[in-house]
């Protein structure tokens, strides 16, 4: 049978400190324990006020909760004014992690790890003690440690160029076998997404990351990271950053190569980005590579500006199709793409004259329209 709640003391009469310490037995517990239930109140091991309970604190961690391994992270508890204790919990472990006393005015806590370690990462959450009790425990922050694996190798399908309003696909695969990927854009909010991976058509794993519509507006820098699904906390290396250049539809540069469009495996070229529109940066992008394009800041070169791209010793695989782009250092927005300018390599083995073109570029097409390299005469792209 449910007891009434009737209180011998008028509504808003406070309850003397003396009803709650003193012990009582017997039938003379039972309106007292009744008057405290009806107030709000409950009596356990921890004496926590319900009625205008404590506002839960805010767990945050610096430098952040993405931490390189062995390097120091702090984790704060922010909460009341009235704060005498805070504490600080890991999931999955009942026993309090830590405890420590408020910092100066006094509504925060402090809670320092010096070197990250596999065994630190987790959930963390916090608390405080007020006068009237423990309040409600905070969100969860979820502490990563970084770098106990290889990296893994990042790129952009079909390229890191997408024209303002497109969309990409950001590949993050591995040798190692990892059975989930992270994908974490860099910014004041580092926002990140996981995905588990899939078999890859060349071997080992790899996820894909749909990315768009892509704005010039905003920065989209990225690097991903693996993990195995038994330490979904532990990451390996962060990928090497990549960018997407986002393409507008300011003044387009030129593209041109000193050496000429054909070159010899061994030796130099330079590609040369030129506009008059005075821009401050330029990239430099090959059809069909995925990696980041190659940037530079621009130099004036006879009334114009421009960036010169060193592209030595060459090797086969510099052949192929290549396009530029110019930008400002107070935007984000890149110009509208260059003419693209085809790069034909060539080597000589035992005398005869081969060329090694980029397989995205025809070489019929691309071989067939140069008589000669390096006064050899005109030869079929076949006679090789």
């Amino acid at each position: 049978m449910t007891t009434p709640c009737v209180s011998a003391r008028p509504v808003g009469t406070e309850v003397p400190p003396y009803a709650l310490l003193e012990p009582e037995t017997g039938d003379a517990m039972i309106p007292a324990l009744t008057a405290l239930l009806c107030l709000g109140l409950s009596v356990g091991p921890r004496t926590r006020v319900q009625a205008g309970t404590l506002p839960k604190p805010t767990i945050w961690a610096e430098p952040g909760s993405v931490i390189p391994w062995r390097t120091p992270v702090t984790i704060w508890c922010q909460g009341s004014l009235e704060a005498q204790e805070y504490r600080l919990q890991k999931e999955g472990n009942s026993e309090t992690w830590d405890r420590q006393k408020p910092l100066e005015p006094g509504d925060k806590a402090k809670f320092s790890i010096r070197y990250m370690t596999d065994d630190l990462p987790g959930r963390y959450l916090c608390s405080y003690r007020s006068p009237t009790g423990w309040s409600e425990l905070s969100d969860t922050l979820e502490l990563v440690v970084t770098g106990l694996h290889s990296k893994p190798r990042f790129v952009a399908t079909p390229s890191p160029v997408v024209t303002s309003g497109g969309n990409v696909t950001l590949q993050c695969g591995s040798w190692v076998g990892f059975d989930r990927f992270i994908l974490m854009k860099e910014g004041e909010r580092q926002t990140s997404w996981t995905r588990n991976s899939k078999p890859a058509p060349s071997g080992g794993s790899r996820a894909l990351f749909p990315v768009g519509p892509v704005t010039p507006s905003l920065r989209w820098t990225f690097r991903c990271y693996g993990c195995y699904s038994n330490t979904p906390q532990v990451w390996s290396l962060p990928s090497d950053p990549l960018e997407l250049v986002v393409s507008g539809v300011s003044g387009k540069p030129s593209l041109l190569s000193q050496q000429g469009p054909v070159v010899t495996s061994g030796q130099s070229l330079t590609l040369q980005c030129l506009s008059d529109v005075g821009y401050d940066r330029f990239a430099l992008s090959k059809e069909g590579a995925g990696d980041p394009p190659r940037r530079l800041g621009g130099q004036p070169h006879a009334g114009l500006s421009g960036a010169n791209f060193d592209l030595d010793p060459v090797r086969p695989s510099h052949g192929g199709r290549y396009t530029c782009y110019g930008g400002q250092n107070l935007s984000s927005e890149w110009s509208a793409p260059s003419d693209p300018l085809d790069i034909l390599v060539a080597a000589r083995t035992h005398g005869d004259l081969r060329r090694e073109c980029d397989p995205a570029v025809s070489v019929m097409e691309l071989c067939g329209h140069f008589p000669s390299v390096q006064g050899g005469g005109s030869r079929s792209p076949a006679a090789s």
